[in-house]
């Protein structure tokens, strides 16, 4: 069957032929249908950090996972063949420790499945398992809730989804993006200001600023704009760099918190898809071809993704 696979650091991923996997006990198949495209896809191509997660190579990336169950191992109960499921990357850490989604066929946890609800895409599905779970889980982290001023940086796969669900949640956005030719989507998400730094709303007294970028400077720039009444939280979630020089002075004067979040739950899916079944969230996605998923890596290099890229894997 067809992959992809990640041999090594500094080396492009290679479009390979094989085997198709079995059902395992307590495992299914899936036939996986849509598979996301993410900028950690970008960073084990790019930092050695990353193999610190993976138990050996080659393996298959692609930790944005939905499709149709094909095939049911020892055990399994709660699940049956022609059941539509997207999966939590959590689980086995899907496309690092395990096989991911950039595959005709996965193996895969059934403790990691989670039910497509009707009205909602295998596009959406795949996009909501990693881009929706880790912008979602951010907010939880972040404590977002009804009144607070919640800055968010980046408006692209994960920060349209954070935007989007935080000022559904009653929070008041503000949306820091360098590309202007988001900036009307931002505010269409329900975003009161938009700017290309955040540090544009340093006199906002923003309560937490979610960095969905991680490029370093975002963090520094974060640190810096957050309210300085004391409380004000950052927190970490994109990895563009492992790096960032922050104001320790500011942070310490103004008894600020950065915190990292990584991923999130099922719930934190579930609440996802439950907006995209509503209507209420319709995040930017932009399909491709499996066979297009090299190029596709190679628009998040370049910046030139628009929305969360999502392969089409089969019909």
């Amino acid at each position: 069957m067809r992959a992809w696979h990640f041999v090594g650091t500094h080396k492009p991923f290679e479009r390979v032929d094989i085997e198709e996997p079995t059902a395992g006990p307590g495992k299914v198949v899936v036939d996986v249908k849509a598979a996301g495209l993410c900028h950690s896809d970008v960073g084990i191509l790019e930092d050695e950090k990353w193999l610190a997660t993976m138990k050996e190579l080659p393996v298959v990336p692609g930790h944005e996972t939905a499709g149709v169950i094909s095939e049911v191992g020892e055990g399994v109960t709660d699940w049956k063949v022609g059941d539509k499921v997207a999966v939590t990357p959590m689980v086995e850490l899907m496309g690092y420790m395990v096989n991911g989604a950039w595959e005709d066929r996965a193996e895969v946890d059934a403790e990691a499945l989670i039910r497509i609800p009707e009205g909602v895409s295998f596009a959406q599905a795949a996009a909501a398992t990693d881009a929706g779970m880790t912008s979602v889980g951010a907010l939880t982290t972040a404590g977002v809730e009804a009144g607070m001023k919640v800055g968010i940086i980046g408006f692209g796969g994960l920060g349209q989804i954070g935007a989007r669900v935080a000022h559904l949640r009653g929070a008041e956005v503000y949306v820091a993006e360098i590309n202007e030719a988001a900036w009307d989507r931002a505010k269409e998400a329900g975003a009161k200001k938009v700017a290309a730094s955040i540090l544009d709303f340093q006199e906002d007294e923003l309560d937490v600023i979610i960095d969905y970028a991680g490029f370093g400077v975002t963090t520094a720039d974060a640190i810096t704009a957050v309210k300085m009444s004391g409380g004000g939280r950052v927190v970490q979630v994109g990895m563009g760099k492992l790096e960032a020089t922050i104001d320790t002075y500011t942070m310490i004067i103004g008894r600020k918190e950065l915190v990292g979040s990584q991923g999130g739950s099922k719930q934190d899916i579930e609440e996802t898809m439950k907006y995209m079944a509503s209507g209420d969230l319709t995040p930017l996605i932009t399909e491709i071809d499996f066979e297009e998923i090299g190029d596709g890596i190679q628009q998040l290099i370049d910046g030139t993704a628009q929305g969360r890229l999502v392969a089409k894997v089969a019909d």
